[in-house]
């Protein structure tokens, strides 16, 4: 019942400017009291993913609680992690607004924020603040980091992100993949990538060394890339002994949707018509990378048979979204719920069992 009036309050967001609603959703959950009721924890779905205990596969992809103002409170719905960001060293407003559009009839979103957020320091004061009060959950926070839209070195403001965070951060994600940063997708060509991870990486070890600990990178793609270009970010993954792969942003795509006159709206799409499409790619990055490396399946996941699917074509976790603005903050509860169901039914000891299962499907649909 919480979870169902849960979901009509949400909806009842959509009476508003989609950005306006974020923000009001926001400050509700400011009041850290979770909307809905977690599910029970249930040992089948927990794993150790580049050396983090998950205890759900099911994750908040950035670009919600771009900084971190209720990463507890968001935690408490049911997520196994969240990721916060995505992050950049100076403030900025980002893209002129409107730049959130609905595509009710899609269950689709398009987004051209362009990194808004409120920068290094800002946020890192909350997460800091956050780690040292007690009575707190230290559950699985994420840092997803970016570069500022006029930085003159970008490479140098990933640096940045990985030694501001790293006392604060469970794992990092550098993300290279948004289309509404001009030229920010270009760092995923193989040159560049390499001198990429090659400087972030090292800069990992060097905290690492510092803390006694050592925290993952993964890396978050666009769906967008080419074969070829799947091949360069596999090959470099390899080489420097990437922790991850998140899988996918946003897509420029436009393809199958319904809503022609909002399709017309720059940025990028996300939410259900994007699953089939990232799913793919998923699948072809399993393929390329073989079985050890982790990966993170983002794009379109609104139920517990969309994740499960997901996992199936190669992905350790998942990560929700877009499809939270029409399913409602029960949702990551509600998928959670479901995958324990799914493995009643089939018997399944543990949700590892499952991964790669439709590999080969997957991996020969069209991108």
């Amino acid at each position: 019942m919480i979870g169902r009036l849960a979901g009509i309050a949400s909806r009842s967001l959509f009476v508003f400017d989609p950005e306006i609603a974020h923000n009001l959703s926001i400050t509700a959950l400011k009041t850290g009291i979770s909307p809905v009721c977690p599910p029970r924890p249930d040992p089948r779905l927990a794993q150790t993913i580049a050396g983090i205990r998950f205890e759900n596969p099911v994750g908040l992809a950035a670009g919600y609680d771009k900084n971190a103002e209720v990463p507890d409170t968001l935690l408490k719905l049911g997520f196994g992690h969240v990721e916060v960001g995505t992050l950049t060293p100076k403030p900025q407003a980002g893209n002129d607004k409107p730049r959130l559009f609905r595509l009710v009839e899609d269950r689709a979103v398009i987004n051209r924020f362009g990194f808004n957020n409120q920068g290094h320091e800002a946020v890192f004061a909350r997460l800091n603040a956050r780690g040292n009060a007690k009575g707190i959950a230290k559950g699985i926070i994420g840092v997803n980091i970016g570069a500022n839209k006029d930085s003159a070195d970008r490479i140098a403001d990933y640096v940045l992100g990985i030694r501001k965070f790293y006392s604060v951060a469970t794992y990092f994600t550098v993300n290279i993949s948004s289309p509404n940063t001009p030229g920010l997708r270009d760092l995923q060509a193989r040159e560049s990538l390499a001198a990429l991870l090659s400087v972030v990486l090292a800069t990992r070890n060097e905290e690492a060394d510092r803390a006694g600990k050592r925290l993952p990178v993964f890396l978050k793609i666009a769906p967008d890339l080419t074969e070829e270009g799947l091949d360069d970010v596999a090959a470099e993954a390899l080489v420097h002994d990437l922790d991850g792969l998140i899988v996918s942003n946003t897509t420029l795509s436009r393809e199958g949707l319904k809503d022609q006159v909002q399709a017309k709206q720059a940025g990028g799409m996300s939410g259900a018509p994007l699953f089939a499409k990232s799913t793919a790619v998923l699948a072809r990055m399993r393929k390329r990378v073989g079985p050890d490396l982790p990966i993170i399946g983002v794009g379109g996941v609104g139920s517990a048979e969309n994740a499960l699917e997901k996992i199936r074509a190669g992905a350790d976790l998942v990560q929700v979204y877009s499809c939270m603005v029409y399913e409602g903050p029960a949702l990551p509860g509600d998928i959670n719920r479901g995958l324990s169901k799914l493995l009643d039914r089939d018997g399944v000891a543990s949700i590892r069992d499952l991964r790669d299962t439709r590999v080969d499907h997957w991996a020969t649909q069209p991108i």
